[in-house]
């Protein structure tokens, strides 16, 4: 029998790809059980939005979450990007017209540059089409939906180009995949550093967070916990890189390719 107390948090819907699940008062995750991430509804009194939209495949299950909230695509003002991974961001090209794609300028960068190693097409066998970046966001920037305000929060680790959205005023931490349920961590990709990991968890560890809202996973009350799970997994990562490298003795490894620029270099002087 688990231990883990009931989940506060109601299923509205469910079927065999997604369910969509109340987070708070029209705020809304739709959780993709297959590969796909989180996609997240906003809906505030002046505006509406999408925090990631999952893959494009999943695009007709996302439809009809929206359609039970009684959201049309044309409803939804703006989609913000967390970061260029496919999963998060496959379906955003389905929102055209009026809605506005948002991502950080490195993310909006690589995604406008259809940078398919970066945002692991391969990995997810996406359709190679065009998703345009509307807004260029940065830290300190303010969605202003009415009844909720996020902050944009650079927190780059899991890639260069991860944000986070916080409203400081209903405690609701939006984190995408650089904090889950549990402090799990969600890797470290190419362009990330686990050093930016770290200083990341630590500004969020500093949040006054009520619901931790991730990219992967459920709905989770104790972000306390989850970000201090994480620090502590985090630093241990770090401390076993550390040995790896220490373990691969990188000057011997280095120094014949040293030694082969130092016998070119003669050749120059010849």
């Amino acid at each position: 029998m688990s231990d883990r107390k009931p989940s506060p948090f109601p299923i509205l819907l469910s079927n065999d790809v997604c369910s969509l699940i109340q987070a708070a008062e029209d705020v809304y995750q739709i959780r993709f059980k297959n590969r796909a991430a989180n996609a997240y509804l906003v809906r505030g009194s002046k505006r509406t939005i999408m925090i990631d939209v999952g893959l494009s495949s999943n695009y007709p299950h996302l439809l009809e979450c929206l359609q039970y909230l009684g959201i049309k695509p044309a409803d939804i003002d703006m989609v913000v990007l967390s970061h260029e991974h496919l999963d998060h961001i496959g379906a955003a090209y389905h929102f055209t017209g009026k809605t506005i794609i948002a991502a950080h300028r490195l993310a909006a960068n690589k995604i406008m540059l259809r940078d398919d190693f970066s945002m692991l097409r391969k990995m997810f066998n996406e359709p190679n089409v065009p998703i345009d970046i509307d807004i260029w966001l940065e830290e300190g920037n303010l969605i202003d939906l009415g009844n909720f305000r996020l902050n944009v929060m650079y927190t780059p680790g899991h890639t260069s180009a991860c944000i986070s959205l916080f409203d400081q005023d209903k405690g609701l931490l939006f984190a995408a995949d650089t904090l889950m349920p549990g402090g799990v961590m969600g890797g470290v990709f190419g362009s990330g550093s686990i050093a930016d990991y770290i200083q990341s968890l630590e500004r969020l560890k500093g949040l006054d967070s009520k619901i931790l809202l991730s990219g992967h996973g459920r709905l989770s009350d104790t972000p306390h916990d989850d970000v201090r799970i994480a620090i502590q997994r985090s630093h241990a990562l770090l401390s076993d890189t550390a040995q790896l490298f220490d373990a691969l003795d990188a000057r011997s490894n280095f120094e014949p390719i040293m030694q082969s620029v130092r016998d070119l270099n003669k050749l120059d002087d010849s």
